[in-house]
């Protein structure tokens, strides 16, 4: 069968490109989910929308394949792409095309029954539609906000929503459309835009999350809805998990872009997060009648989160505690600390020295946080024993590489 870049599952090139691109592009025999067939035809698909960004080396071990993205050079997510890409049959793009030569201004309002008889007559016989399939069109049209609805008397009217000038916010758009969750739809917007002067460049662009849009929005709806889901969990197991929760909220790291989802596990009975990237077939259910309360107790959490391991129950957070030097003409060192303390609390103790003091679920979630102020930090606490000793252990192992006395100057 001929190559197409088309597609009509896109969870399906969703699996290659986290293959592929995100943990690490496997090679033509490393990959063996699928067969070499396959391999080949969704590798030149994804070649399509990212060639420009493919780069190869030679290794004793053949050619190796990888993704090398400048983000201060691009102003477009390139994985957007894929979204863009989606087959449909003659008759979809045939009835799309005549329903919208037929509604052509939002003041043309007709009938189911004079739409079937206009696009008949439209197309001469060419193609048949029966008023079951406008119907189901129409609806799922109406739901996206496309078309709108009209009761006349007994009747319901149909009209083509008016178009929005949306032109004034390109800027908007643009930066929307990079940064925020679920930015595809800025692009799509700035698509039917002309083309114009970009202003934002990013210096971490975490691009591919881009891919997990279709499954964020879901995830979006349900907690909108206050609504149960059940989800497929890949991890990194070949075969899914089918889990039902109750998602209360998403969190993004701003440090590596990752996406979390933060959710009630029915079964287990606990809060769990779960990496949205290894999510799939989002399907939304019943509505949660105790969503309220599963989402009060979770920002009662939140006090004691770090990160996105957390607990129903703060009394068992453990105590985290540092003092540092910071001169007063580093005042912006300071600064970081107050910007980046979350759920921490800073402490003045004299004009040099400061106490920063935080109870978490999980102490080690902490520790490369902590490691980056290092060489200003004069005494530690932590509740967690086991995880400060490992810390203290491997600054005294860093000394010994480096050939320094083997004692720490933490207390």
């Amino acid at each position: 069968m001929a190559y197409s870049e088309l597609i009509k599952n896109f969870e399906k090139i969703r699996a290659y490109m986290r293959e592929f691109y995100v943990y690490g592009f496997k090679s033509r025999v490393e990959y063996d989910s699928k067969s070499a067939r396959s391999y080949d035809d969704e590798r030149r698909r994804l070649d399509s929308w990212l060639g420009d960004y493919l780069r190869f080396t030679q290794t004793p071990h053949g050619k190796t394949v990888f993704l090398s993205v400048d983000s201060r050079a691009i102003h477009r997510n390139p994985f957007y792409s894929a979204l863009k890409a989606k087959s449909f049959t003659p008759g979809d793009l045939t009835l799309h095309f005549a329903l919208f030569d037929i509604l052509f201004t939002p003041s043309v309002k007709l009938t189911l029954p004079e739409l079937v008889d206009r696009i008949d007559s439209l197309l001469s016989s060419r193609l048949v539609f029966d008023e079951s399939t406008l119907r189901k069109k129409l609806r799922e049209y109406v739901s996206e906000g496309i078309i709108l609805t009209e009761k006349s008397g007994r009747r319901l009217l149909y009209s083509r929503a008016p178009d929005v000038d949306f032109s004034s916010l390109s800027d908007l758009l643009d930066f929307f459309s990079e940064a925020a969750p679920c930015g595809v739809v800025g692009s799509f917007l700035l698509d039917k835009l002309p083309p114009h002067r970009d202003i934002f460049s990013f210096k971490h662009h975490y691009i591919t999350s881009a891919i997990d849009s279709e499954v964020l929005a879901s995830l979006f709806s349900a907690i909108h809805e206050h609504r149960c889901i059940t989800v497929d969990n890949f991890g990194r197991r070949s075969s899914p998990t089918t889990l039902s929760l109750v998602p209360l909220r998403v969190y993004i790291s701003a440090q590596n872009g990752r996406q979390h989802l933060l959710a009630f596990h029915e079964k287990a009975n606990r809060l769990n997060s779960y990496r949205i990237d290894f999510l799939s077939s989002v399907r939304i259910g019943e509505v949660c009648e105790k969503f309220d309360a599963l989402r009060a107790a979770l920002e009662k959490a939140e006090t004691c989160m770090w990160g996105v391991i957390g607990r129903w129950n703060p009394k068992r957070a453990e105590h985290v505690e540092f003092e540092l030097r910071i001169d007063p003409e580093e005042d912006y060192v300071l600064r970081r600390l107050e910007r980046e303390k979350r759920c921490g609390r800073v402490e003045r103790i004299d004009e040099t020295h400061y106490r920063f003091l935080a109870d978490v679920f999980d102490t080690s979630e902490m520790i490369p946080w902590i490691r980056t102020f290092l060489c200003r930090i004069t005494r530690l606490n932590f509740s967690n024993r086991t995880v400060e000793n490992r810390f203290k252990a491997d600054l005294e192992e860093m000394y010994r590489l480096y050939g320094l006395p083997e004692s720490s100057p933490l207390a």
